[in-house]
């Protein structure tokens, strides 16, 4: 870990939740960066100062450039690993906990808002007319706004259709509707109260779980019209949470400001009881889809029916956090089950062992 701060260069879309984490994440890390907005749209003649990248292998995420062992440019995306990675790099003011069991609550919660509450952002933004209409039309715009109009309007028919089509693996749909909706109901009214206790999740200081969270609400909240208008009425501090996150390099913080596990808030386990109840039993059935190598997902969930295409990446996030599980001391994890028992989140490890 080094106190100097080199600049990190990255690309990546203003409308990407996963680039807004790791731009807010950034600031107030205080980690300087270079950041270019993702594939921009122009007239031809207008982009001759745009630099020539390497490309990643997914190319929606926030991309960030490093030079590998050879010199050469690699492209790396994923927003979890990145943030160890620089919490590795860069001293102070760091988003993990220093205690490992709270480090693993806050891996939970980051993996929580990365991998369910997208599905509410997903939703609301392709599942609603307005919603769809305002994401087609502003998205590429962001992305070129010196574009001809007759490009704007073809690329933002593109964009609309190309998410949607995406609405199967993220698991939007007429049958998921009623699941998806309740879920990000009780989640924000969760948020709501615990900050009325706290001002972020692990305690007078941000996670990484709460820049998660935050990205996926930058568009639930501040952008997509139907999501707002219901944190509007029913939340409006997490509305307020949101803009507050969004810049925190000036934000003070100490050592003493991580939350005590073995003294969580029970505004905090509340949270964590809907991780248990809604987002752990889906990883378990994802993950059985995937290792069936079935073609559709197709399980009961929060005693109301669910179906999508099996999505592997998300049977990874079940296994990484089971290796973090297994990773803690015997200490640790007692601690972790602690706060965890009755949540529901412990079926995740079920029958793990330990050596």
């Amino acid at each position: 870990m080094s106190n100097d701060r080199k600049v990190q260069e990255l690309m990546g879309a203003p409308g990407s939740p996963y680039t807004r984490k790791m731009l807010a994440y950034m600031r107030y890390r205080r980690i300087p960066y270079q950041f270019e907005i993702q594939t921009r749209i122009g007239v031809a003649e207008k982009r001759i100062h745009t630099k020539q990248r390497v490309q990643p292998k997914v190319s929606l995420l926030p991309t960030f450039f490093f030079k590998d062992e050879s010199g050469n440019e690699e492209a790396v995306t994923d927003s979890t690993p990145l943030i160890r990675r620089f919490e590795d790099e860069y001293a102070g003011r760091e988003a993990i906990p220093a205690d490992p069991a709270l480090a693993f609550v806050n891996m939970l919660l980051e993996d929580y808002g990365d991998e369910w509450l997208t599905k509410a952002m997903f939703h609301y933004r392709w599942h609603y007319a307005a919603d769809t209409k305002k994401a087609g039309d502003i998205l590429p715009r962001w992305r070129g706004i010196s574009q001809p109009e007759e490009q704007a309007l073809k690329m933002g028919e593109f964009v609309r259709q190309r998410q949607i089509d995406r609405l199967s693996y993220v698991g939007s749909n007429d049958v998921t509707t009623p699941v998806i909706e309740e879920s990000f109901k009780r989640f924000i009214d969760l948020l709501d109260a615990h900050l009325t206790e706290l001002p972020f999740l692990m305690g007078e200081r941000p996670g990484s779980c709460d820049f998660a969270i935050y990205g996926q609400l930058t568009c639930l909240a501040l952008f997509d019209p139907t999501p707002s208008a219901i944190i509007l009425e029913a939340c409006p501090r997490v509305y307020a949470w949101v803009e507050v996150l969004e810049e925190l390099s000036g934000y003070l913080v100490d050592d003493s400001d991580w939350i005590d596990v073995e003294s969580a808030p029970q505004t905090l386990k509340n949270i964590l009881n809907e991780v248990g109840r809604i987002y752990a039993p889906y990883l378990l059935g994802n993950a059985a889809a995937v290792a069936e190598k079935a073609n559709l997902l197709e399980m009961e969930l929060d005693d109301r029916q669910w179906q999508q295409n099996p999505f592997t990446y998300q049977a990874k996030c079940l296994q990484w956090l089971r290796e973090a599980y297994a990773e803690l001391t015997e200490v640790d994890r007692h601690r972790v089950n602690r706060l965890l028992e009755g949540t529901g989140v412990l079926q995740l490890f079920a029958g793990l062992s330990y050596e």
